[in-house]
């Protein structure tokens, strides 16, 4: 099998590569980032391509399945430039796809497309993908559940395959996810169980994660399996309050959604902190999945819990970890941390 991997630099990108190489069937990959990375891995061969104007048909040429993961999280001040690439980017690839006479296609959708639902209770497959509007993530990853129920429609022929992941961490992910989350004055160091003496207790703070390299995993099931449909994965434990003073060993302060709304939207306002206020909305109103499907459809099931992947992003935080990738590459000096804001991570450089 002939695979292309759309967006394999990044934290789903790299493991999913790295699945794809152990998988005997298939025989080459070809990895697409718009940066060359320095990391190399056997089977696969890289292109650079810009998913929202370079010609991508003549890349997907003579590929068995093209997974698409291509996606930027920032600038969140500039909610044009990420609607430029991640959806009509993703409709670029789709129809390229199409062209190609790909026979499979896998996109990563996300917990994020749901519609608000139950915290006390998993919702399989079925809930409404319509996303919360106050999300620019939220709004875009909806928006293209709609987008795949016409191309589906359109293209019988080609199996679609839509992965919804909660959080998903590694620790090489951690200098990437740090810019892209909570920006270049979060002091690295103190993110380290014993010197976090407060974690806030939200109410409605519950989410669900997994472990990239599992992410990794369902995706090559996904390829070398012939499924289709949508996919909700994630690891136990759910991550709530409980659960993060237990691993910082620290004690919960109650803290109303209101407040902590306020206070990242004021950061957000600054330039100070790149996640926007409406992420924290969804991160509240995100329903709990149930990953039955993926268990006896795909045949996937996570070996890593939820609390090793984010234990393993909290050593890596406080490490500064990073990979040989432009996304995940680590910075380490605080002159150059301090041009993020500015250059706004994702931008074109």
């Amino acid at each position: 099998m002939r695979i292309i991997v759309v967006g394999a630099t990044g934290n789903v990108g790299t493991s999913v590569v790295s699945a794809l190489e152990s998988e005997p069937s298939v025989t080459s990959i070809v990895g697409v980032a718009r940066r060359q990375p320095e990391w190399r891995s056997g089977k696969t061969s890289w292109r650079t391509a810009d998913v929202s104007k370079d010609d991508l048909t003549e890349i997907f040429a003579g590929a068995d399945a093209v997974i698409h993961l291509a996606w930027l999280f920032q600038p969140t001040h500039d909610p044009v430039t990420t609607w430029t690439c991640n959806v009509l980017g993703s409709m670029r690839v789709f129809r390229a796809a199409a062209t190609a006479g790909v026979s499979a296609l896998v996109h990563a959708s996300s917990v994020g497309a749901y519609s608000p639902g139950p915290k006390d209770g998993p919702v399989d497959e079925t809930w409404p993908t319509h996303g919360w509007p106050n999300a620019a993530y939220s709004r875009e990853k909806a928006y293209l559940e709609r987008v795949l129920d016409v191309f589906e429609n359109d293209h019988p022929d080609i199996r679609v395959v839509r992965m919804r992941p909660g959080f998903t961490f590694k620790r090489e992910s951690a200098a990437e996810q740090r810019r892209l989350f909570a920006g270049p004055l979060l002091p690295q160091r103190l993110v380290r169980p014993g010197l976090i003496p407060l974690i806030p207790d939200i109410p409605g703070l519950r989410i669900q994660a997994l472990h990239s390299d599992d992410a990794g995993q369902a995706y090559r099931l996904a390829v070398t399996r012939p499924v289709s449909g949508a996919f909700n994965l994630a690891a136990d434990p759910v991550i709530d309050p409980e659960v993060l003073a237990e691993l910082f060993g620290a004690r919960r302060m109650p803290v109303p959604p209101w407040l902590a709304r306020s206070v990242i939207a004021a950061g957000w306002h600054l330039h100070l902190i790149p996640a926007s206020p409406g992420l924290v909305e969804m991160a509240l109103r995100i329903p709990i999945m149930d990953v039955t499907r993926a268990r006896t459809v795909l045949g996937w099931r996570p070996r890593r819990t939820a609390t090793d992947a984010l234990r393993e992003l909290i050593e890596g935080v406080h490490g500064g970890a990073g990979m040989a990738t432009p996304p995940l590459a680590s910075v380490s000096g605080l002159h150059d941390r301090m041009k993020e804001p500015a250059v706004g991570d994702g931008r074109r450089r």
